[in-house]
């Protein structure tokens, strides 16, 4: 496999940074090829808006739709934004490596799906979802959480986790990304709230990270997230009553 990582945390020593290196050395050793998009050490720009496009093709009102498209077609995106298509073109898998944060992903994650998953580029009106531009790829949200699992349970104080997880996701899918089911590492980021005894912690540390590379040594056959497509919906954009998703309900 060629596998992008795109790691998002401020600090190189965190649990999460030892998820990444987990990952490039386990993935290396079983002969896949490992490229890693470090968002903050990059210095990657975060905010979408008028700033990022040196000439525009409307100075009166800013659209970053039109703006995208535009610069696609005038092969003039940013540097930044360029390089990170080029590492998606380049795999098959993409890792997203980041902490749980106020019930999503970090800023500058999102900052990265705002301006990489450019329209016209990566997607179009028609070219989305399961007719996507990044069909055939796949992808996997790596997650850690400060709170224990069972918090993210249903009932949980936390939040369903399923829930708050179906943003990303669906915005994977949504440039033809076919979804793994995610990784959870929960009760891992320490520091302000403590759910364990030091020594506990650290076990517990050094067990999620086993766990990791025994997932990622199962990654070229794991399947992707059941979807409903483009021949599921309809006109309106509704699921198909005859869909056994509605089943569900």
């Amino acid at each position: 496999m060629k596998v992008l990582i795109v790691h998002c945390h401020p600090e190189p020593q965190s649990f999460n940074a030892a998820l990444t290196q987990t990952a490039v050395e386990t993935l290396e050793r079983d002969g896949h090829e490992v490229a890693v998009s470090d968002l903050y050490a990059d210095g990657f720009e975060p905010v979408e808006g008028p700033a990022r496009y040196s000439s525009r093709c409307d100075a009166r009102y800013f659209q970053a739709l039109d703006e995208q498209r535009w610069h696609v077609e005038h092969d003039d995106l940013a540097a930044d934004v360029r390089r990170e298509i080029v590492r998606l073109e380049w795999a098959d898998t993409i890792i997203l490596q980041c902490p749980l944060w106020w019930h999503g992903v970090p800023a500058m994650l999102k900052g990265w799906f705002d301006r990489v998953f450019v329209y016209g580029g990566l997607y179009t009106g028609s070219r989305r979802f399961d007719r996507g531009m990044l069909d055939g790829r796949r992808a996997l949200l790596s997650l850690t959480t400060g709170a224990p699992e069972t918090t993210f349970s249903t009932f949980g104080r936390s939040g369903d986790m399923r829930t708050l997880l179906w943003p990303l996701h669906c915005s994977l899918y949504y440039v033809g990304l076919d979804v793994l089911a995610p990784h959870l590492s929960y009760g891992v980021q320490g520091g302000g709230l403590s759910y364990q005894a030091e020594t506990a912690f650290c076990a517990h540390l050094e067990a999620e990270k086993a766990r990791w590379a025994t997932r990622l040594g199962t990654l070229a056959a794991s399947l992707p997230i059941p979807m409903s497509g483009w021949a599921n919906w309809n006109d309106d954009g509704t699921l198909a009553a005859s869909h056994p998703l509605r089943w569900r309900v």
